[in-house]
């Protein structure tokens, strides 16, 4: 919620706990009892919410470069937290990468941060992910609510949950990721009670899912034969 083309309802929260929420009443409302959970980013944060939470729901889980315990939010995040606070994030940070392509590929902008190769995103690509964030004051007041959120850390106190847990987790990270940790994957591998270890993509930033998805089906694939 509060994301894409998401329609909110008035007064509707946004934090973790209740995406968390949303996702559950979604699955009851298709009559769906488990699913395969694949995240990234804050989604990951969603994702061991999950686990912790309503581990007979999942199936399995498939975390790329995300929040952990230890470093959610990330310090990389707190400058977004404050501008958000301050109800200037959505209007400083997104509107200027909207309207500008280049800039929002450059190594200020959503490209540079997140994306390996300088290409990346495409206009089309900019235009779809922060067009409807920006599209409205009340898209852009979500956006900043959706960013105040990430503090306090959602995930504090999960770790006893994550160590009980049967969920069969496969870890995969981009190792030129600058936002969150590089000792997070080993946090997790050593920490999720049926870790399945951690497959370490060279080079690869934040959202390399999307550059790299064949990689993330060769695992997601490799995890459901199991």
């Amino acid at each position: 919620m509060a994301l894409g083309y998401t329609e909110v309802a008035q007064g509707q929260s946004v934090a973790p706990q209740a995406q968390l929420k949303m996702l559950l009443e979604l699955l009851d409302k298709l009559s769906i009892s488990s699913v395969d959970i694949v995240a990234n980013d804050s989604g990951g944060a969603i994702a061991q919410l999950f686990m912790a939470h309503h581990p007979d729901r999942i199936r399995s889980v498939l975390l790329t470069n995300c929040d952990t315990e230890p470093d959610s939010p990330p310090a990389a995040v707190l400058p977004v937290i404050e501008l958000a606070r301050a109800g200037k994030f959505a209007d400083e940070w997104l509107v200027p990468w909207l309207s500008d392509k280049a800039l929002a590929r450059s190594e200020k902008g959503l490209g540079g941060q997140c994306y390996a190769n300088p290409a990346h995103p495409t206009d089309q690509a900019i235009e779809t992910y922060l067009g409807p964030l920006v599209s409205s004051p009340e898209r852009k007041k979500l956006t900043n609510a959706y960013a105040i959120a990430l503090a306090p850390n959602p995930l504090a106190g999960i770790e006893s949950a994550l160590r009980k847990s049967y969920v069969p987790t496969r870890i995969v990270w981009g190792t030129a990721d600058k936002i969150f940790s590089q000792s997070s994957p080993d946090y997790l591998a050593r920490t999720v009670g049926n870790s399945l270890g951690i497959r370490r993509v060279s080079g690869a930033k934040l959202f390399f899912p999307e550059e790299m998805p064949n990689l993330i089906v060769e695992d997601a694939k490799w995890l459901w034969s199991l």
